[in-house]
């Protein structure tokens, strides 16, 4: 046993990755089983710059605001702005102070500085505008949709003005508004005008769509795609909000099964453009239905890399990284019975591993599904193994 799980295992390199799959996938998941350890963001880092260099990959995007990472793909793309109001306003959940993502923005700059546009990185994140404490008020991403168009449209197509648009909007905080998470009577999200502006997003989104031929002769590809982006924040962020407001026990499922699906729209729209690679918790890569309790009650829901696996197939990959021992967070040496104690004793400290092999060596004996003392880290689930392309296995992660 141990020799057949030992033959699963390669150096960590992007061509041991590779050689995984198939052929290059148009969308390669980095899954990462715990937030916040810079170890596993400097290792996403090298093999996205191994990907770079070696497999012809020019988009990286993490699990990050969708409309705050505009600002981060214009520094790198062109240095609009300085690194540190990037790093300030370009990243949410905090990920702006992580010295490891600083590093991937000044490292991407510096790749771009000199090459011609259809050469350059870029970066995204697909995350909706969305917290733990709630959601975003949806006026970004719809007034910007709406002056995208009014600038480039016959007025008289537009579904409304800019003014009925701040209007039925209103004041931010109340979109904002961090009671309404846990009490949908705070939210706006079933008001009139909140249905009035989701007509009025879908209006605006279908006027995109039909008027795609103009729009691609009257500005830039990135313009029209970006506009794209806009819409789908728009109506993503509407429908979100008139779930905060449901009273139904339905309520937590269905918003954690729009942010994720808010994730997989963005994703599917990254693919079009060319090979990315995608970073974010293995629980929203992954292609087995996640699962979690909130409140004391059971969630199950599907993840955005499930949802973006049925519609691209082999062209979507999805390695996760487990983990041996997170000592600063009381996360030891993993019982030998788990996944990770049995990767524990292989010799070097990190390790591509053949999952689909692994899961054959082990046959019909799964190890025990390792308890972690640590809310923050999620465990592999030894009953995945067959819906995982690799693993990448990091034995000891050290305090940033």
């Amino acid at each position: 046993m141990a020799t057949d799980i030992k033959n699963t295992a390669h150096a960590v390199e992007a061509a041991a990755v590779m050689r995984l799959l198939p052929a290059r996938p148009r969308l390669l998941a980095l899954g990462e089983p715990t937030h916040g350890e810079d170890t596993l963001l400097d290792l996403r880092n090298e093999l996205f710059r191994q990907l770079v260099e070696q497999e012809g990959y020019r988009t990286i995007a993490i699990e990050s605001d969708c409309m705050m990472g505009l600002v981060v793909d214009d520094y790198v793309t062109s240095g609009t702005g300085t690194l540190d109001e990037v790093m300030e306003r370009g990243f949410s959940h905090g990920w702006g102070t992580s010295a490891a993502n600083r590093e991937l923005v000044r490292w991407m700059r510096a790749y771009n500085d000199g090459r011609p546009a259809s050469e350059r990185l870029r970066f995204a994140g697909f995350d909706g505008p969305l917290e733990i404490t709630g959601a975003a008020s949806p006026r970004q991403a719809l007034t910007a949709l709406h002056g995208y168009l009014a600038g480039r449209v016959d007025t008289e197509v537009l579904p409304c003005t800019g003014e009925t648009l701040d209007r039925l909007l209103g004041a931010d905080d109340r979109w904002t508004n961090p009671a309404a998470m846990m009490d949908p009577s705070q939210s706006v999200g079933r008001s009139a005008e909140a249905r009035e502006l989701r007509l009025l997003a879908d209006d605006l989104v279908a006027l995109l769509d039909t008027q795609t031929p103009h729009l691609l002769v009257a500005g830039s590809r990135d313009d029209w795609d970006r506009a794209r982006r806009y819409g789908r924040t728009a109506t993503g962020l509407l429908r979100y909000h008139h779930w905060m407001a449901d009273t139904s026990p339905a309520r937590m499922t269905w918003l954690v099964s729009l942010r994720d699906q808010m994730m997989a729209h963005n994703l599917l729209a990254l693919a079009e453009r060319g090979p990315a690679l995608v970073h974010a918790h293995n629980c929203h890569l992954q292609r087995a239905k996640s699962t979690m309790r909130m409140g004391g009650m059971p969630l199950d829901w599907w993840s955005a890399g499930a949802l973006v696996s049925a519609q691209l197939g082999a062209e979507y990959a999805f390695v996760a990284t487990s983990l041996g021992t997170i000592r600063h967070q009381g996360v030891d040496t993993p019982p030998p019975d788990t996944v990770e104690g049995l990767l524990y004793a292989l010799p070097g400290d990190r390790c591509v591993i053949d999952a689909p092999r692994l899961a054959t060596a082990l046959g019909e004996r799964l190890p025990a599904h390792r308890v972690s003392p640590w809310f923050g880290y999620s465990p592999l689930d030894p009953a995945q193994l067959a819906d995982i392309d690799g693993i990448v296995f990091v034995k000891d992660v050290a305090q940033s």
